[in-house]
């Protein structure tokens, strides 16, 4: 590494000369990512941790190892870390850091020292939401979610939870908004909107809802915490104010933050579908303006969370429409992607694993939903283990396995190492497996009657929570042996060059692997469409100015 790397214009504050400082001052958009990545994967344990806890307390109907409150805190804990520490920051965080600004080929984000000064806004809401847990009465109970009234009169500790969602969705906003920038003012020359990566489409339209969605949740949780600290009558009825008006801001933002979790995982399918079926993608401008439309239409349906709430019936018409509306959007992407696989040369490597594991799992979890979106049916499945099941197949099975296959697909590009391929395909099948195992038992639960976050159920439940039991067992191995696949070939994989993919989008055309510090040695002029291929063969070769030659 050059001695001049860590000079005044890449660290936050001066130029220090230990690692660990100039690890913790980089404004370095690549050690940002690194850096998110860390946080998020510990954080991402820990749920995984407590959400066993909870699946080793349903083994078997009545008390086993924690009682009823301490459950619902464990409930929370895991909803709270998962939600807003890992699955909504998380492939923007990393990979929009990493790799966006290699793929349009930018030096770096438009604001790196915002970049650097959001990365420590995130850590100070991660020990704000942490910190609870050993302050006041314990951690909250109330659920991810903190529906009014109960989160304005319960004795837990829920105000340091709060103000932790409001922190993560300042970052959130601010990271959107450096997104946004950089992609429309730091493109290279010659790259338009219809030539960048899909990937940073997703990126783009994820931004989007970050910077107009996020201020309304904010809102909501800081009326919350006066509701709660002041006695102001807002949310609580006892006090004057509407519960329901709590959920109706509640789901404007969550709902599409269900998309901006899930478009950036979208753009990571678009990456390596063309890749591992050496085929140019098909039809790349609809699944460009899909990403759009999902995000557009995403505000527009959050009223289907409350179709039990006491909605007009005319109201829940339209919520219904809308949300089967935003079907077809992502029904294009399904169909594009296997357009691209029809006649081409797949490989079956472990991206491309996690790819195809990926549109079984989401698609499950999509037409789940579809099912939900009907009125006569939500009635009947509303808060049971089928809402349950069918919320992890869209986010664990969707966003968290395409997180996955991206972290496997850019781990080369990163590290300049490769992990050992045979034993990340086992990962990924104890993850595929564990995973279906898991879940697929609650559809049928919460369709016979299991009611969701409850501590105890009748006995004729006890065989899907056990099957649901085994399926952990064997995901949480599947997801300790992948990390140790990966952290080995970290250390001691075999070196590999800087394409070994054999992919064509920018990134995967730099000096080295690991990158320099500002990317590319020149910037690329790009007058080509980012997936070309040739009989299987990448079509892209650029000359000593980064010009594409043929």
């Amino acid at each position: 590494m050059s001695k001049t790397y860590f000079d005044e214009t890449h660290c936050a504050i001066g130029h220090p000369k230990s690692t660990f400082m100039q690890w913790m001052l980089t404004i370095d958009h690549k050690r940002i990512g690194i850096m998110y990545a860390a946080v998020m994967f510990t954080f991402f344990f820990v749920a995984v941790a407590t959400a066993f806890l909870m699946r080793l307390e349903l083994f078997a109907p009545g008390q086993q190892y924690i009682d009823g409150n301490t459950f619902n805190q464990a409930f929370t804990l895991h909803g709270v870390i998962m939600i807003f520490l890992f699955i909504v920051p998380g492939i923007p965080a990393i990979f929009g850091n990493i790799v966006m600004p290699l793929m349009i080929g930018a030096k770096d984000v438009s604001f790196p020292r915002l970049n650097w000064f959001t990365f420590w806004l995130y850590i100070l809401g991660c020990i704000i939401a942490i910190s609870s847990l050993w302050v006041g009465n314990g951690f909250a109970d109330t659920g991810w979610t903190f529906y009014a009234p109960y989160s304005l009169t319960t004795g837990t500790n829920v105000i340091f939870t709060l103000v932790a969602a409001f922190v993560l969705g300042m970052a959130s906003i601010l990271t959107g908004l450096n997104f946004l920038v950089t992609i429309h003012r730091l493109r290279a020359p010659g790259m338009t909107f219809f030539k960048m990566p899909l990937f940073v489409w997703g990126i783009y339209a994820t931004a989007w809802i970050q910077l107009l969605a996020t201020p309304v949740v904010g809102i909501t949780l800081i009326l919350a915490i006066m509701e709660k600290y002041f006695g102001i009558g807002i949310f609580d009825p006892a006090k004057g104010g509407d519960p329901v008006l709590f959920e109706h801001l509640f789901w404007i933002y969550s709902h599409p933050a269900v998309y901006l979790m899930i478009l950036p995982a979208f753009g990571i399918m678009s990456e390596i579908i063309p890749v591992f079926s050496r085929r140019e993608i098909f039809g790349y401008r609809t699944i460009a303006l899909s990403s759009a439309s999902i995000a557009g239409i995403g505000y527009l349906v959050w009223g289907h969370h409350l179709y039990t709430s006491g909605m007009a019936d005319i109201a829940k018409t339209v919520f219904s429409f809308l949300t089967f509306f935003v079907a077809i959007p992502t029904g294009i992407k399904f169909y594009d992607w296997i357009a691209t696989m029809y006649k081409g040369k797949i490989v079956l490597a472990t991206p491309m694993l996690w790819a195809l594991g990926t549109i079984i799992t989401f698609a499950i979890g999509g037409l789940t939903g579809v099912t939900i979106a009907m009125i006569g049916v939500d009635i009947h499945l509303q808060d049971t283990y089928y809402t349950v099941a069918h919320f992890h197949y869209a986010m664990l099975g969707g966003v968290v396995f395409l997180l996955f296959a991206g972290l496997h697909y850019w781990f080369p590009l990163v590290t300049g190492r490769m992990y050992n391929e045979p034993r990340a395909k086992i990962a990924f099948y104890l993850n595929f497996i564990g995973f279906n195992l898991l879940w697929f038992p609650m559809f049928i639960a919460g369709y016979l009657g299991m009611p969701r976050r409850y501590f105890d159920y009748l006995p004729e439940f006890q065989i899907y929570h056990q099957a649901s039991f085994i399926g952990a067992v064997i995901f949480i191995a599947g997801l300790v042996y992948m990390f140790y696949v990966l952290i080995q070939g970290w250390v001691k994989g075999p070196k590999v060059g800087v394409n070994p993919w054999r992919a064509t989008t920018l990134e995967w055309h730099l000096p080295s692997s690991p990158p320099p510090l500002e990317n590319h040695s020149k910037v690329p002029y790009v007058d080509f469409d980012p997936y070309e291929y040739y009989h299987g063969e990448p079509v892209v070769k650029f000359d000593e100015n980064m010009r594409r030659i043929d």
